[in-house]
Parts: structure tokens; C-alpha cells; sequence
């Protein structure tokens, strides 16, 4: 099967059953596989005939120390430089196995197998890999292509309804980005036709790789237009540092949703767009209220990575299918939401 996507002609992204691409995919020579429990007992026929390296479920495994472990786990398993590295597994699982095939020995060739809505249309494409640090998201973490990216849309029929939803909030964003046509048929749909019809959900995650896909092909290093990508997560991510109420993708929705409502007041994008954009979080079935105060979340955006010099660089929609990066002093930004 031909590669869907090839991502700055290192990485392979593949939409299509896991069992007829990744026999084809994976080189010769040993492999061994990351993922967790939960994957392991799901899929261990097919993860057999490979070495494990398991580790722990939710964000909170998210470490150096779990990067540590599996270092431990590898030097255990005699891995060298020949070795492949299979991920397989949500984003979570890509992150951290991303980041220690990257830096272990220098670095090893790698793949993922994505099993999220999440990870399939954003953590496992592009090429960045990481860990938190004292709950800061990826303060640790490295720029390096995985070989290949496979998305089965199959593999996402396990996920429970919350898991599934999360992952809709970053093909919104992508939409949002710049994918007018997508964001109309989603919100020509329902949560339950995109859980239910393969055809419907294999379109959504292709275009929403697609995005992303052209603009790591233009900026890898996020030194440009790769910031669109962060749409919402400014906000997010001081969300998900404040509460442990909601998880990325929930708090990406409240994210996009205030940033919305900031670009609305800052004259870049209009009240139907910003009605729209909010409506069809509603409609997926996002509750779009902060799970703490926004002059709290405020505190935490001063802290993120972004911040350059005193100016954030936020990504801002001024239309249905188009942003643009803008600095803003952290003050000025803070006033945009009194």
C-alpha cells in the first residue's frame, strides 16, 4: 500500500487497516514494541513475536522518569542501533517512545502504530516527541520524524465516547486552521455518525493529517507557521496544569473556544464565525466552561513554553479555515478576556 502522506520524504502516513500496512512497513532485523497495558491486552496477538516495553496509562506517566525506565528496559533487552522501536499506542505512548528511541543511543529508527482519534490526527504526525516536566507540557523533548505513522480508523472503535471526543477537538482545530470545506461537513454531521461510519471518520482524520501534514512539510521546527497547530492550546494547556477535570482534548475545546471569543474583540474575526466555531464544539458534545477561573489560568500562560521575551505568540482565527500568529505582551492578553 502507498503511503497517504510523506511528511518532509522521512515520514510515511498510512490510513488503512494495521494489519495489511505493517508487515510491509516494518524493516528487517529485530523490533521491539512500547505501548501499554491496555494495547497489550487488545492487540497482543498481533505484538507477540516482539519484545515488550510496557508503560503506565495517563498523562502523569508523561516523565524523564518514564523515559528512564524504558532506557533501563532496553539496555535489559540488549537493544542497539539496529534495533526498530514500534510504538504503539495513543499519544501519550507516541510522546514518550518518540523521545527515548530519539535520544537512546543517540538515536533509533522508529514507528507508530496510532490508536486514538488524538494521536491520529495530531501527537503521532509531525515529528515532535516529549515529556512533561513538574506537570509542564513537553518542556522535554525533541524534533525527530518517526518512519511511518499508521491510522486504522478500525482501531478507534474501542475507544470510549470521552476518549473518541477528545480527538475530535483537534480535527475542529484543524478545520479551523485551514480546512473550510471540513468544518461544513462536520457540522453537517453528528458525534454519533462520525462513531459509527468508518467512511465518514477515515475522511475527517485524512484531512485533518493533511493539514498538518502541509504545514510541517513548510516549517518542521516550529519557527513559522507550525504556531497554527497551536490553536487553543495556550489556554489548554494552562488548563490541563490548573484541573485534572479535563483532558487534552476537552481543554483544547475551552481553549479554541476563548480564543475565539478573544480574536472576536480584537476585531480579527467575526461574531457568526466565532457562534459557529462554538456551536459545533457544542454539538460534538464539549462543555466549554473553564474548570477554574480564567485569572487563574492567566498565571500559568506566563509560563508557557511559547512565552519569548515577554510576548506570547498566539494563534488567532480570523476566519473559518485561516489564523494568523500574533505577539502580544502578556498583559494585553490577559485584558482580552476582563
Amino acid at each position: 500500500m502507498e503511503p497517504l502522506f510523506n511528511v518532509r520524504s522521512q515520514s510515511e502516513i498510512y490510513i488503512g487497516p494495521v494489519k495489511d500496512i505493517l508487515p510491509g512497513v516494518l524493516p528487517e532485523g529485530r523490533v521491539v514494541v512500547i505501548s501499554d497495558s491496555s494495547i497489550d491486552r487488545l492487540y497482543r496477538p498481533m505484538l507477540e513475536k516482539y519484545d515488550p516495553v510496557l508503560i503506565g496509562l495517563g498523562e502523569s506517566i508523561k516523565t524523564l522518569q518514564t523515559v528512564e525506565s524504558i532506557y533501563r528496559r532496553f539496555i535489559e533487552l540488549g537493544v542497539d542501533r539496529s534495533t526498530f522501536v514500534l510504538a504503539v499506542g495513543g499519544g501519550i505512548v507516541t510522546d514518550v517512545a518518540g523521545f527515548a528511541a530519539s535520544t537512546y543511543m543517540r538515536g533509533l529508527k522508529f514507528g507508530f502504530v496510532s490508536t486514538t482519534l488524538l494521536g491520529q490526527v495530531d501527537a503521532s504526525v509531525g515529528g515532535k516527541n516529549g515529556v512533561n516536566v513538574d506537570g509542564y507540557k513537553n518542556m522535554a523533548g525533541t524534533f525527530t520524524q518517526p518512519r511511518f505513522v499508521i491510522c486504522d480508523p478500525g482501531m478507534l472503535r474501542t475507544l470510549p465516547d470521552r476518549e473518541f471526543r477528545a480527538g475530535l477537538a483537534e480535527v475542529v482545530k484543524a478545520a479551523i486552521i485551514a480546512d473550510a470545506d471540513l468544518f461544513e461537513r462536520i457540522e453537517n454531521t453528528t458525534f454519533e455518525a462520525l462513531r459509527s461510519d468508518t467512511d465518514l471518520l477515515s475522511d475527517a482524520v485524512s484531512a485533518a493529517i493533511r493539514v498538518k501534514a502541509d504545514i510541517v512539510e513548510r516549517d518542521e521546527y516550529e519557527s513559522g507557521d507550525r504556531r497554527k497547530l497551536n490553536l487553543g492550546h495556550t489556554l489548554a494547556h494552562a488548563i490541563e496544569k490548573c484541573s485534572n477535570r479535563m483532558n487534552h482534548g476537552e481543554a483544547v475545546a475551552v481553549g479554541t473556544a476563548l480564543i475565539a471569543g478573544a480574536a472576536v474583540k480584537l476585531g480579527v474575526l467575526t461574531e457568526a464565525d466565532r457562534d459557529r466555531i462554538v456551536h459545533l464544539l457544542m454539538q460534538l458534545g464539549f462543555d466549554l466552561t473553564p474548570p477554574v477561573e480564567v485569572k487563574r489560568l492567566l498565571k500559568e500562560v506566563g509560563k508557557d513554553k511559547k512565552n519569548e521575551d515577554g510576548m506570547l505568540r498566539i494563534v488567532l482565527p480570523v476566519g473559518i479555515g485561516d489564523c494568523e500568529v500574533r505577539p502580544i505582551e502578556m498583559d494585553a492578553f490577559a485584558a482580552l478576556f476582563i
